[in-house]
């Protein structure tokens, strides 16, 4: 039994990046070599995912709460404005970035185009939009995990709280206020440990996850469109390089690369293993908290809101498949047809914010933008998975980066702390840690 508990520690010692990254590639090697039967580990992948979508309301609703206790209405609007801002310009950036490299390499040229079918969508307008962000019945936003409506009436609820607690005559009243903000602190704490608990399990999920993907697909479909899958790869490389890692940590933050992928790696290997920014929240969260040393009072509106509207990945993927499709027609996309893409995927990124299947809807428009045929849809349908890895890792990555230049800019950061400090990033007590 001893031998027994001494390999489970050296186990847990390992920090739980690279135990999940070991399982990815294990998935990877049994999804290629076992084919379709690795597809019926698929349920203990899902499990994993259920297990993280489970969590991912309360955190939202909760560290909401605990920010809405330190912001008064004014102090909210600067942090919303800046992060909106800032989403919204890298999301630009990210078009610019997909448009070159997809120039400099020229996806498309020479791949034979063997058809595929797809519906043309509509993206939602800016009314039906707006009105949506407001929820008819909040329990109901919050049963469906529509984060945008879910973070309105919480940002209102949380506010309204406050301000109760500062005029509020009666002072049972602003006991009772301050009785919710500690039982919301409580909540949070008790959250963070299910968080890494669920990780702990995510080892398995992930090999899972990763084997029945790869044991359903295969490696065909990204053999066919190497070219598409690898100029997105390079895209989505040069933007994480550059924009989030140049630009924002060592130029406005002033601080090492290297210590921001350290506190991000979690998230975005997770990101990278499920395909979903929601899905990865409650993981960005706790680095945010843990690792990078961000506010609550930032972070709890940043990281939810990106999770919804930050599509840079998808930016990216939207204007390099554009070009491929341009090449694959043989009919290049020249300057104007370009421009047009870039504003297009700007824009839409924006309406089709928390739409089911949105991808598609940014496609199918881009597309019919260009004037470009809508089976491409269909014809680059088999590397989607891959590709969705890809740029949801930039996405979380860019959610992180946004939010840490956002609360330096409000004072709500501490450089001195976390990775950002001499030390390492201790594991999460009680939860990794062994209390053996």
């Amino acid at each position: 039994m001893s031998s027994l508990r001494r390999a489970w520690r050296g186990y847990r010692s390992v920090p739980i990046v690279y135990r999940i990254s070991v399982g990815f590639l294990l998935g990877a090697v049994v999804g290629l070599v076992v084919g379709q039967p690795a597809t019926q580990l698929k349920p203990l992948g899902d499990l994993f995912l259920r297990l993280l979508e489970m969590l991912v309301i309360p955190l939202v609703v909760f560290t909401l709460l605990a920010g809405m206790e330190r912001l008064s209405p004014s102090r909210l609007g600067r942090v919303g404005g800046i992060v909106v801002g800032l989403y919204m310009a890298t999301t630009a950036v990210a078009g610019v970035i997909g448009l070159t490299v997809a120039n400099l390499l020229n996806p498309g040229v020479g791949v034979e185009f063997t058809g595929g079918k797809a519906e043309s969508a509509e993206p939602p307008s800016l009314a039906k939009v707006v009105l949506g962000i407001v929820p008819e019945n909040p329990i109901s936003a919050m049963a469906s995990g529509d984060l945008l409506a879910t973070i309105f009436f919480v940002v209102v609820f949380g506010l309204g709280l406050a301000v109760v607690r500062d005029t509020a005559d009666d002072e049972a009243v602003r006991e009772g206020v301050e009785t919710i903000f500690r039982a919301v602190d409580a909540a949070t704490e008790a959250l963070f440990a299910v968080v890494w608990g669920v990780m702990e399990y995510g080892v398995v999920g992930v090999f899972a996850l990763v084997a029945a993907s790869l044991g359903s697909h295969g490696v065909d479909a990204i053999i066919s469109l190497a070219a598409l899958v690898g100029t997105i790869a390079v895209a989505i490389g040069v933007h994480i390089a550059v924009t989030y890692l140049g630009v924002i940590t060592a130029g406005l933050l002033g601080q090492s690369p290297l210590a921001f992928l350290d506190g991000g790696k979690d998230a975005m290997v997770t990101a990278f293993s499920i395909r979903s920014s929601s899905g990865t929240l409650p993981v960005t969260i706790a680095d945010a908290r843990d690792n990078l040393r961000i506010d609550e009072s930032v972070y709890g509106f940043s990281l939810p809101l990106g999770a919804t509207i930050n599509m840079d990945g998808a930016a990216i993927r939207q204007a390099v498949t554009a070009v491929f499709a341009a090449n694959l027609v043989g009919a290049p996309l020249g300057i104007t047809e370009q421009v047009t893409v870039l504003a297009t995927v700007v824009l839409v990124s924006i309406g089709t914010a928390g739409v089911p299947g949105a991808g598609l809807v940014m496609l199918t428009v881009i597309l019919n933008a260009a004037g470009l045929p809508l089976e491409i849809v269909g014809f680059v349908a088999g590397v989607d998975p891959i590709l969705g890895r890809i740029a949801t890792m930039n996405n979380v990555t860019g959610d992180l980066a946004v939010s840490s230049l956002a609360a330096k800019y409000n004072d709500a950061i501490d450089l001195t702390g976390g990775v950002w400090g001499d030390g390492d990033v201790a594991e999460r007590s009680g939860v990794l840690a062994s209390n053996d």
